[in-house]
């Protein structure tokens, strides 16, 4: 019997080092089940590493499921590829045979996050993630109004930084 794994959620919250402390709050609206990846790639290692340690001990308290964001674009969790980001069809795949069992794709819509970056928009979403197989999370410029109007692409959920930042989003 394959082993069972607790339903990946629907709302992410992607951190780096530019949310400065309104991360603390950010952590505190999201609800109670949702997901947070880690990043903060610019910090020192030790600073990263404080960083990460208060971030868990939120995510323990409020219940997020927190994974810490690798170099490479895969997100781990205790050792094992959970998520992936993919900005390519083909990024998607590799993240599925590397065991990925839920991907981020981006940037759906323009972002402070990448500037300058060609947002796919949602008929290069569609063309990008038909048949995949996995849960797919768009990111990029995302809020609760796009992800509604992504629903019919068969998103899992959205995932985004600013919009768990600002109030009223």
């Amino acid at each position: 019997m394959p082993p069972r794994h607790p339903p990946l959620p629907t709302l992410w919250l992607m951190t780096d080092e530019r949310m400065g402390d309104a991360l603390w709050d950010a952590l505190e609206r999201l609800p109670a089940g949702s997901g947070v990846v880690f990043r903060h790639y610019g910090l020192a290692p030790e600073t990263r590493q404080q960083v990460f340690a208060r971030v868990s001990r939120i995510a323990r308290r409020r219940r997020l499921l927190l994974i810490r964001a690798g170099p490479g674009g895969e997100h781990n969790q205790r050792t094992r590829t959970l998520t992936a980001s993919a900005h390519s069809r083909r990024e998607a795949i590799a993240a599925i045979r590397a065991g990925a069992r839920l991907i981020f794709v981006s940037p759906i819509f323009a972002t402070r996050s990448h500037p300058g970056a060609r947002p796919l928009g949602r008929s290069r979403l569609g063309l990008m993630t038909r048949g995949l197989g996995v849960p797919l999370v768009a990111l990029g410029g995302m809020n609760a109004r796009k992800a509604r109007s992504l629903c019919q692409l068969g998103m899992h959920g959205w995932a985004a930084i600013d919009a768990w930042t600002k109030k009223g989003n």
